[in-house]
C-alpha cells in the first residue's frame, strides 16, 4: 500500500510539471503574438502585455505587492518607429527586419539620392544625413534619445552589389514621457511573511519597427516571463513559510529602467529580501546555464549546485562574476543578494525578428522548474 501511495504521489507530481510546461508554452505563444506587437512602444504593445500579466497573477490568487495595485507606474523617454519603414537600394525593395534595420536613435527621413562610399561597409548621403552600413547580422535595440541623422543597417547578403543609390521613407516619433509599469505580486509566507524570496523577469522587448514588422522576443524574454508565471501559478497553490514575490519589469531593454525605479521606490523593504533570482533567456539549456553573481555569493551558488547535482537537472551551471546586464544589478548595488540565471545552447537568434517561439526547444524547462523549487527550499531552510 505504501509503495502504491508513493508511486501515486510521484505520478501526480510528474503530471503537475507536465501541465506547467504546457502552460508555459501556451503563455509564450501569447506573449510573442502579433497582438502584443513585440511588447514594446507602438500599437500599445507594452500596455497590453502588462494587462495580461496582471490578469494572470490575479487569476492565480496572488496579491498586489503593495496591497492595492499590481502595477507600479513610471515614465521614461523612448524613440519609436510607428509608421513608414520603406527602403530601396539600387532599385531593390528591402524588407524591414530581414534585409535592414534602422538605428534605434535615428530620426525619420524621406529622401531619394546617390550614395558616396566611405569604406568597405559604410556609405553616405551627406545632404540628407543618412549613413548606410553593411552588416553580417542585424540586431536591434531601444534608444532613449533621437539623433539628428539616420542610420540604416543592411544585411550584406541582401544585396548583389555595393549600395549606390537609395530611396527611403522612415518615420520616427520621439516620446519624452512614455508610460510603463512594473507588475508586482506576492504569495504571503505562512510563518515568516517578512522574509522574502523574489523572482523577477523583464516582460518588455523591442516592439515594432514600422507598421508591418515586430520583434517577437521569444527567448528574450518571453521565456523568462512564462517561466516566472509558471512558478507563480505553482506557489499560489503551494504557499511556503517565506513570502514568494514576483516582479515583471518594464524598460529593461531601454537600460534596466524598471528595476532601477523599483529599487529607488521599493514596494517592499529591500532588507526583507532574503534572495532574488532574475531569469532572462531560459528557453534553451542543453548546454546548461550560467549564473551571474555566482562569485559574489559563493555559499548560495554552492547550494544551487548541490540541488542540481542531487537532482541531475542541468548538465552544468557555469559561474560568472558581477555584471550590469539585467534586472538583478540595481538590487545587488543596494545590498540585496541576487542571481541572474540564463540558459545556453539551442538557437542564436537575439534582438532580431527570428527569435520566435517555435525555435525554442524548452529542453530543460521541467528540470529548471524543479531546480528552482529545490533551491528556494534550501534558501528557506
Amino acid at each position: 500500500m505504501r509503495k502504491l501511495l508513493t508511486i501515486s504521489i510521484l505520478l501526480s507530481s510528474l503530471m503537475g510539471f507536465s501541465q506547467d510546461l504546457k502552460y508555459a508554452q501556451k503563455t509564450l505563444n501569447t506573449l510573442t503574438s502579433k497582438e502584443f506587437w513585440g511588447r514594446g512602444y507602438t500599437k500599445n504593445g507594452m500596455s497590453k502585455v502588462a494587462g495580461f500579466i496582471q490578469a494572470q497573477f490575479k487569476s492565480f490568487g496572488l496579491q498586489p505587492m503593495d496591497g492595492k495595485d499590481y502595477k507600479q507606474r513610471f515614465r521614461y523617454s523612448v524613440n519609436t518607429f510607428p509608421g513608414e519603414m520603406a527602403l530601396n537600394i539600387n532599385g531593390k525593395k528591402l524588407t524591414p527586419g530581414k534585409d535592414f534595420i534602422v538605428g534605434q536613435a535615428s530620426i525619420g527621413v524621406i529622401a531619394k539620392s546617390n550614395l558616396e562610399q566611405k569604406d568597405s561597409v559604410t556609405f553616405l548621403d551627406a545632404k540628407n544625413r543618412i549613413v548606410v552600413v553593411l552588416q553580417d547580422k542585424l540586431t536591434w535595440s531601444v534608444a532613449q534619445k533621437v539623433n539628428d541623422y539616420t542610420e540604416i543597417f543592411v544585411k550584406k547578403t541582401s544585396l548583389n552589389e555595393q549600395p549606390k543609390s537609395l530611396a527611403v521613407n522612415i518615420e520616427n516619433q520621439f516620446i519624452p514621457d512614455f508610460s510603463a509599469s512594473n507588475i508586482c505580486a506576492v504569495v504571503k509566507g505562512t510563518t515568516k511573511p517578512d522574509s522574502v524570496i523574489l523572482i523577477t523577469a523583464h516582460y518588455d522587448h523591442l516592439g515594432g519597427m514600422g507598421k508591418d514588422t515586430y520583434f517577437p522576443g521569444a527567448n528574450d524574454n518571453g521565456s523568462g516571463v512564462s517561466f516566472l508565471l509558471s512558478l507563480a501559478k505553482y506557489y499560489a497553490t503551494h504557499p511556503q513559510k517565506y513570502t514568494i514575490a514576483f516582479i515583471c519589469f518594464a524598460g529593461e531593454e531601454a537600460g534596466i529602467l524598471g528595476s532601477k525605479y523599483f529599487t529607488e521606490n521599493p514596494l517592499i523593504s529591500l532588507d526583507k529580501i532574503r534572495f532574488l533570482i532574475n531569469v532572462d533567456m531560459v528557453g534553451t539549456g542543453e548546454n546548461g546555464a550560467t549564473v551571474v553573481n555566482a562569485t559574489q555569493y559563493p555559499k548560495e551558488f554552492a547550494a544551487l549546485n548541490k540541488v542540481n547535482d542531487e537532482g541531475k537537472f542541468l548538465v552544468k551551471i557555469n559561474p560568472r562574476g558581477k555584471a550590469a546586464n539585467s534586472d538583478h544589478y540595481f538590487f545587488t548595488e543596494k545590498g540585496v543578494p541576487a542571481f541572474f540565471l540564463y540558459t545556453q545552447g539551442g538557437i542564436t537568434a537575439y534582438h532580431d525578428v527570428f527569435d520566435k517561439p517555435e525555435t525554442l526547444p524548452f529542453t530543460v524547462y521541467e528540470n529548471l522548474f524543479k531546480l528552482f523549487i529545490g533551491f528556494n527550499k534550501t534558501l528557506m531552510n
